[in-house]
């Protein structure tokens, strides 16, 4: 069997509001860090990935408070130093407990390009909600910095902002060089930082978020991991999720997977890229993707919660 793994953080891993301190984000990540220590226990080699949507947001909202004191940061540059900062405290915190153990890894943080194409459908109309709510009042002045704004489900106006399909990792060979080794690898956090490839090859940055989990899955690829976990809110795939008929899956096929998905079970915002991710995966590929919770990822290892897929 193939050990290499990718492990993805759900974004509910370090900080779900948004509003905790960064006390209680360096708790958040130790508590998550519970769902890793079984794959290291069994000697996996590791790539783990993670969320930062509410990070990004509180970036994004810091950058509009001193605007135009301070020169405004490209969305890029904002995923870059939230990689950065949420590395260094997933790392931090890993390597702590891997010592308490006395497990002798090293761990390594990679803030991590991410190949787009620059013809990408959601490059062209951003779809992707971020940062705070603003009133209507504001959508011009911002709409004259070039932003897309429009209003978010009735809830208030919100910049938009592409998020395209995730290609290939620019990194992918020096991560999996140390994975190989037995370094435990922080990759492609929030989905990495999106850049495409100019004419004459140069890597150019690109305004945009990818999704964290369709980038786990090119990342898993790239580096040849036979299992890519998605560590999430809840603990198992459904059918009919919240209907008085939902049926919770212990397994999937691919082609059930597929079928699933072309019946519109899995909704866009939440589950729906997390099957599409394991689609993606296992069509190049890997061998099986579990999906569960935070508290069941032990358990679902060994088969004993949350869903696998497998081809």
């Amino acid at each position: 069997m193939n050990k290499t793994a990718v492990i993805a953080l759900g974004g509910n891993a370090i900080g779900a509001t948004g509003k905790e301190d960064i006390h209680r984000q360096f708790s958040n990540t130790r508590t998550a860090l519970e769902g890793i220590m079984p794959l290291i226990r069994q000697d996996y080699n590791l790539a783990v990935t993670h969320g930062n949507g509410p990070q990004v947001g509180n970036a994004l909202l810091r950058v509009e408070r001193t605007y135009p004191g301070l020169p405004a940061l490209p969305l890029g540059v904002i995923v870059a130093d939230t990689e950065g900062g949420m590395g260094y405290m997933i790392e931090q915190c890993l390597q702590n407990r891997l010592r308490q153990e006395k497990i002798a890894r090293d761990v390594a943080t990679i803030v991590t390009q991410v190949v787009v194409d620059k013809d990408d459908p959601s490059i062209l109309n951003p779809s992707k909600p971020i940062g705070p709510y603003y009133q209507e009042s504001e959508v011009e002045g911002l709409k004259a910095r070039g932003w897309t704004v429009r209003d978010d489900a009735g809830r208030g106006y919100r910049r938009f902002v592409p998020s395209p399909i995730p290609k290939a990792i620019v990194n992918r060979r020096i991560i999996k060089s140390l994975v190989e080794e037995g370094t435990i690898v922080i990759a492609a956090g929030g989905g990495g930082v999106p850049v495409c490839v100019e004419n004459d090859g140069a890597y150019e940055g690109v305004d945009a978020v990818i999704d964290k989990d369709r980038a786990s899955a090119v990342l898993a690829r790239d580096i040849g991991a036979g299992t890519l976990m998605i560590l999430t809110a809840v603990d198992k795939v459904s059918l009919n999720f919240n209907k008085r008929d939902q049926r919770d899956l212990d397994s999937m096929t691919l082609a059930e997977a597929k079928r699933y998905l072309a019946e519109g079970h899995f909704a866009a915002g939440s589950m729906g890229p997390k099957v599409e991710a394991a689609v993606q995966f296992l069509d190049g590929g890997g061998e099986q993707v579990i999906i569960t919770s935070l508290e069941k990822a032990a358990g679902a290892l060994s088969g004993a919660a949350g869903t696998r897929i497998a081809r």
